[in-house]
């Protein structure tokens, strides 16, 4: 088995390796090389050396959006946590009904994410208009309705991840703490916490990839209005290519400063919480 396991390995992997050439690699070169151009389409591409990067921080509207991007991902990720492991923490305390919560809870996470935004948008603006206020009249609004969604979208798919974690806990574990005399409050914070690491890890990547690259939602709850005060990074990044006469390769640039933002920043969260994980 293991010798045809070798032999017809590279046939097998040949045609996924070829695709992720064409569909990753390729255009994701293609697209560091744009960054350093000036350019309407691939053919006519002018070499003209760091000035889209110099124009990037001179861009207002991209440092906003990075601030505003920064500090809606730092209070999203906080609160999706915070509420999926108190809503795992219930779910396995063997209440009737726990199936049936858990995909009530997980359902919004099967919804598109430029649907959730039409839906809240109509939520919260009719919520709003009681007071004379919109989602648009301030960025402050936009902010929260943007958590509001995201919490509402992604706790029930961590919920999942933190189940997960906390069944996989020994039981000898937890009865040993409660004949050592430790409370319910002991319990959580010396063995449930430091147990679900794994888990705590995988979500809090996923909630700090998401809500940087959070796109469809920002979209169509507010569309950075009012005046791109309400614009994320990646929203800044599909105005100004798509927006702004002669600004493709400056698009691009922020498109790759972007990358390497997301890259480094999930890396070092990754890297930081694993060291926390406790090997059973």
């Amino acid at each position: 088995m293991e010798k045809a396991i070798k032999r017809y390995f590279p046939i097998f992997v040949l045609p996924t390796f070829v695709a992720f050439i064409f569909g990753f690699i390729a255009p994701f070169v293609m697209g560091i090389y744009l960054s350093f151009c000036k350019f309407t389409t691939v053919t006519d591409a002018k070499f003209i050396g760091f000035d889209n990067y110099l124009k990037v921080f001179t861009d207002e509207t991209f440092l906003h959006a990075l601030w505003y991007t920064a500090a809606f991902t730092v209070v999203s990720v906080v609160l999706i946590n915070v509420l999926a492991f108190a809503v795992a923490w219930f779910l396995t305390k063997g209440i009737r009904g726990t199936n049936i919560f858990r995909t009530v809870f997980f359902m919004p996470n099967l919804i598109g994410g430029i649907i959730l935004g039409y839906i809240w948008q109509l939520l919260l603006n009719g919520i709003l208009l009681q007071f004379d206020r919109t989602l648009t009249y301030s960025s402050v609004y936009g902010f929260w309705g943007l958590v509001i969604l995201m919490c509402w979208q992604q706790v029930g798919y961590m919920m999942i991840i933190y189940i997960a974690g906390i069944q996989n806990i020994p039981g000898e574990l937890i009865e040993a703490a409660k004949i050592d005399g430790a409370n319910s409050r002991q319990i959580l914070r010396r063995v449930t916490l430091p147990m679900i690491m794994p888990s705590i890890t995988i979500c809090t990547f996923l909630t700090l990839t998401n809500s940087f690259k959070l796109f469809d939602q920002n979209l169509a709850l507010t569309n950075g209005e009012p005046s791109n005060m309400s614009e994320m990074l990646a929203l800044n990044i599909f105005n100004t290519f798509y927006g702004r006469t002669g600004w493709e390769g400056v698009g691009q640039a922020k498109a790759v400063i972007f990358f390497i933002l997301v890259a480094l920043i999930a890396l070092t969260q990754n890297w930081l919480t694993r060291r926390k994980e406790v090997q059973q």
